[in-house]
Formats: structure tokens, sequence, C-alpha cells
């Protein structure tokens, strides 16, 4: 189809797979067929997430618009802190706001078995936890759906089916919408500038 442009989205990793050789193989398969490719890692906390999420973004444009330069984020936008971005579920009850159930895993060895720091921002949400998504910084249980979805900085309309374990995967296998609408409105900015 060669669309004029093309986002993609991985984990830091990455840039260090195979020594850097993963990430220089796929610039040099997509400049092969017709694409300038940069990235960037970006860390999600920079751009108003609440999340320590740090991710590699790969945007492409084809050879015919002049190459994409990533943006840097806003020294001057505050870091959300977990408690800024929650503190308002903490008084409500399960059920009671949707999606805001949790899971009743016990503390065990392993990742996810941290207690969140409130003054910080929240740990990144990861798709593969098995029920073990950290703890609330105060309310001794697991952090809720609604929870995880308000650090990855959805809306609180956004609705998970069918079930809570099926709403933590999908929320942490997305990319964080507010990184998202940044990364995107850079593009466009690009393309309005240079494409026809």
């Amino acid at each position: 189809l060669k669309p004029k442009a093309f986002i993609a989205e991985n984990v830091r990793g990455l840039m260090s797979m195979d020594g850097g050789g993963a990430l220089d193989m796929i610039v040099a398969d997509l400049g092969a067929i017709g694409y300038q490719v940069s990235f960037q890692l970006y860390k999600a906390m920079e751009w108003g997430v609440p999340q320590t999420r740090e991710r590699v973004i790969i945007v492409g444009v084809r050879n015919d618009i002049p190459a994409f330069e990533h943006s840097l984020p806003d020294p001057k936008r505050p870091i959300v802190s977990l408690k800024e971005a929650i503190k308002d579920l903490e008084k409500k009850g399960e059920g009671e706001v949707s999606a805001h159930k949790w899971s009743k895993a016990k503390k065990n060895i392993g990742q996810g078995n941290s207690i969140c720091k409130a003054d910080k921002p929240g740990p990144t949400m990861r798709a593969e936890h098995h029920g073990n998504i950290e703890f609330h910084y105060s309310l001794g249980r697991r952090l809720s759906a609604r929870e995880a979805a308000r650090i990855q900085s959805f809306p609180d309309d956004m609705e998970y089916i069918p079930s809570i374990s099926a709403a933590y995967k999908q929320i942490g296998n997305a990319v964080p919408p507010v990184l998202a609408w940044h990364v995107g409105q850079a593009l466009k900015k690009h393309l309005d500038k240079y494409s026809k």
C-alpha cells in the first residue's frame, strides 16, 4: 500500500537486542522498501503519562518526504504522580466504577509484587502479570483495572470486556494514548508541512 508514513512501537530492549543488530535490521529492511526510518526512546512520564513506561517509537516516512525528526518532551511539563492520577478512586468500592475491580492474587515473589509509591509515577503496566499487578500505595490490595487504565492514560469511559483479567491484558498491551497522541500530532504536523 505504501502509506506516506507509519508509526511502530516496541520495548526498550529492542535497542540492545542482538547488540543493536535487530533494530539496525528493521531500519535497513524498511529502508529497502522505500522508507526513511527514525527511532527514539520515549519515557512516558515525560509526556504527561503517570507511568515509568519506556518504549522505542519508530517512525518511517516515504523517501519522497523529508525525514521525520522526533520531538523532545517539554521540560516544563510536570511529572504526574500515581496519587494525582488515581486518588479519587480510593473511596470507590469494588465495581462502583466501571472496571474498578482488582486481582485477589496474594503477595509472592517476583514481578508485580511491590507496593507502588504514591509520589512517583506508576509502574509500567504489563500485559502478562498473571494476577501479579502491583499493590496500591495505601489500600493493601492490587491496583484495579480502572487504576491501571488511568496509569496508561486511558479515559474513564473506556470499557473493557469480557473480564478484568482481559482488561489488564488489553491495558498492558496498549501504547499510552497520551503518548501516542503526542507522537501522532508531531507526525501529522510533519506530513502537513511536507507531503502533497
